[in-house]
């Protein structure tokens, strides 16, 4: 039986030592992907009428971790190793085929495909997000200026959303998505599309959220964000953690396997 529980569930551990975060206990994901769905007909003949092809995916497989309240998780693996996949599990967004996913406090993901209305402009986008995050009006209006500042947005923040770059967006989303901190804030590949200067505020932006005593696990290729920002490092390769330990011995790991 799976199950994924969201919410203040987990107590804290003996006196002097962060309470958990988060528990993967033995998490599997599968799911089926469909071909596309125009076939031609001498294809659908020649298959005897038996329609899409599917083929099954086991994108996560027997995963088991702990994180603590103050970690900051670094996840790699080559493309397809099934670290989104976790990472919306962890969201609750991912349904479980087997094992559990325990979670505590409120969980932010933001990613590349972070959701903002590109029809509004990047000032009503930052409202919206501030509204949606439990903040008031006046609250995220008093943060405008900040959000502004931290963004490198300026004059950009009054035209619409579908006018900016990638780049852009990304600064935009980030700024949004740490209007208010959550308990747990899941990143994938949100920094991959932004400029040298924006990745170092938002570094910076990620360790003082560490130090407020929040937990963060974050998807990248760029292992140079883990070692600046993180405290820990996963390695996932085919839905199979690998390894599971402190930043340099686990990149030394996976970069190592990566070169042969």
């Amino acid at each position: 039986m799976s199950e994924t529980e969201v919410g203040s569930q987990l107590e804290g551990t003996r006196l002097g030592v962060r309470p958990v975060s988060i528990v993967a206990q033995d998490v599997h994901v599968d799911y089926r992907v469909y071909e596309e769905s125009r076939i031609t007909a001498r294809t659908l003949f020649e298959r005897g009428f038996r329609g899409r092809r599917s083929t099954h995916v086991h994108a996560v497989r027997g995963v088991s971790f702990e994180a603590r309240i103050g970690d900051a998780i670094g996840i790699v693996g080559a493309n397809g190793s099934g670290k989104s996949t976790l990472l919306r599990s962890i969201a609750g967004l991912q349904s479980l085929s087997a094992g559990t996913m325990k979670v505590r406090g409120e969980v932010g993901l933001l990613g590349v495909g972070a959701a903002l209305k590109p029809k509004l402009s990047g000032y009503r986008n930052v409202m919206l997000g501030g509204l949606a995050l439990g903040l008031s009006t006046d609250e995220v209006e008093r943060m405008m200026p900040e959000i502004i500042e931290f963004s490198g947005l300026g004059e950009a923040m009054r035209r619409p959303m579908q006018t900016y770059s990638a780049g852009m967006k990304a600064r935009l989303a980030f700024s949004i998505a740490t209007l208010r901190i959550p308990d747990i804030l899941l990143i994938d590949e949100a920094l991959a599309v932004g400029d040298r200067d924006f990745k170092r505020r938002s570094l910076q932006r990620l360790t003082e959220i560490r130090d407020q005593a929040g937990t963060i696990v974050m998807v990248t290729h760029n292992l140079n964000e883990i070692k600046q920002s993180c405290t820990r490092a996963i390695w996932i390769d085919q839905g199979t953690l690998m390894a599971d330990g402190d930043v340099e011995s686990v990149l030394d790991e996976y970069e190592q396997r990566s070169d042969q």
